[in-house]
């Protein structure tokens, strides 16, 4: 069997586009809704949508690549990068550091032209304090670079890359490739989630770093869309692709060992419409605090905000198994008939919507 890099048309893509023409025009419609539904926030609250989602692909991209790293971390680092607040607040964790200042620097610098200084930046920021790997360097080991699963002794391989000696040739021409296709250039390709989704296939085919390729390779798909659209894109990739970790695999893999990308074209943008509606629940989210928060002010005592500020800050899909006395109590420090009273004033005031009774009760957010 050939990989995609062994066939003699390497690296030209043979595609269809006939199955998804109507997704493509969707997703531009979505991304001008976004647009619409940030303009519809206060001025304050709209960095915070952005770093909400920011924030959301930092932590993914990293759990994709079986790093799990500290929510309030990742916030953190990408708010310390972007000047937020003027004093930064210090983050122990290099890994944090490090994919929060990639974020910021792909958001910041999408329509600066590909070289392979950029990538090797990149990559630098992902391996600091990383003892184990060489930073801002091609890999040059001289074993293959396997792409396998499964435990010690009965490993799958699913894909091998190109050896080491050919990794500077390989990117070179990966490089001229992406600039060569950016809007205005001389190959233009005009659908940016098309050129989005070859941009990830070309990279990760290639897997030019010992370690890294996955999270770079979500970042050059990122700029692509951000290129294409003119403004840094306001989504998040990795969540999305983490909902079909599996299909992703799948159609990377067939891609790979195919002339025809096709599957992979439709996948991709499959995957890029549930990311923008993401993105638009999690903007519509933000405004509904908002005027959670402007019909109750000045209506709730310290305990009460900062208790329905820690359910909120799990974001649209929920406080994981509700609030309850006991947790309350945990989080405000209250004892217990405070506690009670609490919760029962917030359903008053119809905060929270209780579920469940007895010792079971338990309450969610009306928002």
């Amino acid at each position: 069997m050939k990989y995609i890099w062994q066939q003699d048309n390497w690296p030209e893509f043979q595609y269809d586009l006939t199955g998804i023409q109507e997704k493509m025009i969707r997703f531009t419609e979505k991304t001008g809704r976004v647009d619409g539904l940030l303009s519809a926030l206060p001025e304050s609250l709209r960095m915070d949508a952005v770093i909400e989602l920011m924030v959301a692909e930092a932590v993914k991209s990293s759990e994709i690549e079986g790093e799990m790293l500290s929510r309030p971390d990742v916030m953190s680092s990408i708010k310390n990068n972007l000047g937020i607040p003027s004093r930064p607040r210090h983050v122990s964790d290099s890994r944090a550091r490090g994919i929060a200042e990639l974020m910021v620097y792909v958001r910041d610098d999408f329509a600066h032209a590909l070289s392979r200084k950029m990538l090797f930046t990149w990559h630098s920021m992902l391996m600091e304090d990383n003892a184990y790997v060489k930073s801002g360097a091609w890999r040059s080991h001289s074993e293959p670079m396997l792409i396998v699963s499964g435990t010690v002794g009965s490993e799958q391989v699913h894909y091998e890359a190109p050896p080491s000696p050919q990794i500077p040739g390989e990117m070179k021409r990966f490089v001229e490739w992406f600039n060569a296709t950016a809007p205005g250039a001389q190959y233009e390709i005009c659908y940016a989630p098309v050129r989005s989704a070859l941009a990830h296939l070309y990279f990760e085919s290639i897997h030019p770093f010992e370690d890294g390729n996955g999270r770079i390779g979500r970042a050059l798909s990122e700029k692509v869309l951000s290129q294409g659209l003119g403004r840094p894109v306001v989504m998040s990739l990795s969540r999305s692709i983490d909902e079909d970790r599996q299909g992703y695999y799948d159609a990377l893999k067939l891609a790979q060992q195919a002339g025809r990308v096709t599957e992979w074209l439709e996948w991709f943008v499959n995957m890029l419409m549930n990311a923008q509606t993401q993105a638009e629940t999690e903007i519509e989210f933000t405004l509904k605090k908002t005027r959670l928060f402007d019909r109750v002010e000045g209506e709730l005592n310290a305990r009460q905000l900062k208790a329905v500020r820690r359910m909120l800050a799990e974001g649209p899909a929920g406080f994981e198994g509700g609030m309850t006395a006991k947790k309350y109590m945990a989080i405000t420090k209250a004892t217990k008939p405070t506690a009670t009273r609490d919760l029962q004033d917030l359903v008053a005031k119809t905060v929270l919507i209780p579920e469940g009774s007895g010792r079971s009760t338990h309450y969610q957010v009306n928002i």
